[in-house]
């Protein structure tokens, strides 16, 4: 198996999981919705074929990978997430600019800092599971996401990313010598 190191390009595919049950139907059979399950279906279908895929280990974020189409190789526990007193559960959806936001809350270098550069070498880390060329799919969820999108990405411009993660949305990543190198955003919304 070729190291991260020969330079060789690989690709890190990145989504939100698709939407869950609401009210009642909560906790009762899948986790997801139909919707959710259809939304999963047509956004797989247009993502081609992964060396290895990884979920958190939510149940919202196996079935997505499943309902994608794709076995769930191993799940992983992430890092990042809402950080009280920095980053609060959703606060993301009320901000102008959330990438640019993240920015400087990474720039702080406060508890959110740490957790998305952890997740950042996570994410180069899983890609070492596959040669050059290799493509690998992680489902995760909004709020631990975006924060290591721009630990990926020192000095983007973010202004231009949009907005936060719906369920469905993804990125994908190519990473080549020993760095992340471009992203491109893949919005669920194109389904709608």
């Amino acid at each position: 198996m070729s190291g991260l190191d020969d330079g060789g390009r690989r690709h890190l595919a990145v989504f939100r999981h698709a939407p869950t049950k609401k009210g009642a139907a909560r906790g009762q059979g899948s986790h997801l919705s139909a919707e959710g399950v259809f939304l999963a279906r047509r956004v797989g279908a247009d993502l081609g074929q992964f060396a290895r895929v990884y979920a958190s280990p939510a149940p919202r974020a196996v079935e997505t990978a499943l309902a994608m189409g794709f076995a769930v190789d191993a799940v992983v526990e992430f890092s990042c997430g809402y950080v009280s007193g920095e980053f609060e559960h959703h606060d993301q959806w009320g901000w102008e600019e959330p990438y640019v936001r993240f920015a400087e809350l990474l720039r702080s270098g406060g508890k959110l800092s740490e957790l998305a550069a952890a997740d950042a070498r996570l994410w180069a880390g899983l890609l070492a599971e596959v040669p050059a060329g290799g493509r690998v799919l992680l489902v995760s969820h909004g709020g631990s996401i975006e924060p290591v999108l721009v630990a990926c990405f020192p000095g983007a411009a973010y202004a231009g990313w949009g907005e936060p993660f719906s369920h469905g949305d993804g990125a994908v990543l190519t990473f080549e010598a020993g760095r992340f190198t471009e992203v491109d955003f893949k919005r669920a919304r194109r389904f709608a």
